[in-house]
C-alpha cells in the first residue's frame, strides 16, 4: 500500500488546507488509506483531522500519529487531542523517535485494551538508533514499526526487516524518496521505466520499497493532487521482480 505523508506539506494555515485536502482526496481516489502524521509536524494533525472531516473519508482512512514527547502526562495529552480530531479512535499510535517508549508503552497499553487505539508501534529515522528499535521489537509490545528504507538507505535491511517478518510485524516505510535526494536523480531516459510498467521515476521508487514483501506501506509526501494520484497508483502495480529491483538501483547510483 502507498499512504501517504503529511510532513511539511500539511503545516499550513487555514486559508491553504484546500491544498491538503485535494492531495487527500486524489490519493484516496487511487487507493491510499494509511495517513501519517504527527504532533513534531506542526498544525499536520489538526489540519488532517478537518480534511478526513470534511471530504468523508475518516470512515476508510487509517489514522497514524504519535506520541513526541518524554513527559508521560503531556504524551496523554497528545492522545486526548487526537482522538478529537480523529473521531475517538486512532489506528496505529506510534511512540515517534523511541522518546520515552517504556513509560508510554505503559499507558498506551490500556487505551489499545480500551479500542481508542488500534494498534501500537514504534519509529526511528537514524540507522545509529536501529538496535534500540530491535529491542523494543522483541518487547512483543508493539505490532508495526516505521523505518526509512530506499535505495540509498537500506540499514533495515540487516536486523529490522528480518526481525519484523519473523516476528509478524508490520513494516512502514518512511523516506521512500530520500527526502528528494533520489527524485533529483531521475534518469533521462524512461524507456526503461516504461517497460516496467512504471509511469514515473516516483513510481519506480515506491515499487522498488514495496516489492520487499517484508515492507507493507510507503508514505511518501506531496503538496501536489496529481503526484498524490501517481504515487498512489504505484500500489496497484505488479511487485518488481529481482532484474527490476536492480534496474531501478542502477538508475538511483547504487549499482
Amino acid at each position: 500500500m502507498i499512504g501517504l505523508g503529511t510532513w511539511n506539506v500539511f503545516d499550513v494555515s487555514g486559508s491553504r488546507q484546500d491544498g491538503p485536502r485535494a492531495v487527500v482526496e486524489s490519493a484516496f481516489a487511487a487507493g491510499s488509506r494509511l495517513v501519517d502524521t504527527s504532533p513534531m509536524y506542526g498544525r499536520s494533525e489538526a489540519v488532517l483531522g478537518r480534511v478526513l472531516e470534511r471530504s468523508g473519508l475518516r470512515e476508510s482512512a487509517i489514522v497514524a500519529t504519535k506520541i513526541w514527547t518524554r513527559s508521560p502526562e503531556e504524551g496523554r495529552e497528545q492522545l486526548a487531542r487526537q482522538l478529537e480530531l480523529f473521531g475517538g479512535r486512532v489506528e496505529i499510535e506510534q511512540v515517534h523517535n523511541l522518546v520515552a517508549w517504556r513509560e508510554h508503552l505503559a499507558w498506551l497499553e490500556p487505551e489499545v485494551e480500551g479500542g481508542r487505539i488500534g494498534m501500537l508501534g514504534a519509529t526511528h529515522w537514524d540507522q545509529s538508533r536501529f538496535p534500540e528499535l530491535v529491542e523494543v521489537m522483541r518487547t512483543g509490545r508493539v505490532r508495526c514499526v516505521q523505518v526509512p528504507y530506499n535505495p540509498i538507505e537500506r540499514a533495515a535491511e540487516r536486523d529490522v526487516l528480518p526481525l519484523a517478518e519473523e516476528l509478524g510485524l508490520g513494516v512502514i516505510a518512511m523516506r521512500p524518496f530520500a527526502e528528494g535526494a533520489l527524485l533529483r536523480r531521475a534518469p533521462s531516459d524512461p524507456g526503461p521505466l516504461r517497460e516496467l510498467g512504471l509511469a514515473s521515476w516516483a513510481q519506480a521508487l515506491l515499487a522498488w520499497t514495496l516489492s520487499d514483501s517484508r515492507v507493507h506501506v510507503a508514505i511518501p509526501a506531496t503538496s501536489s493532487p496529481d503526484h498524490a494520484r501517481s504515487n498512489a497508483e504505484a500500489g496497484n502495480l505488479p511487485a518488481l521482480d529481482g532484474e527490476g529491483r536492480r534496474l531501478v538501483e542502477g538508475l538511483a547510483g547504487t549499482r
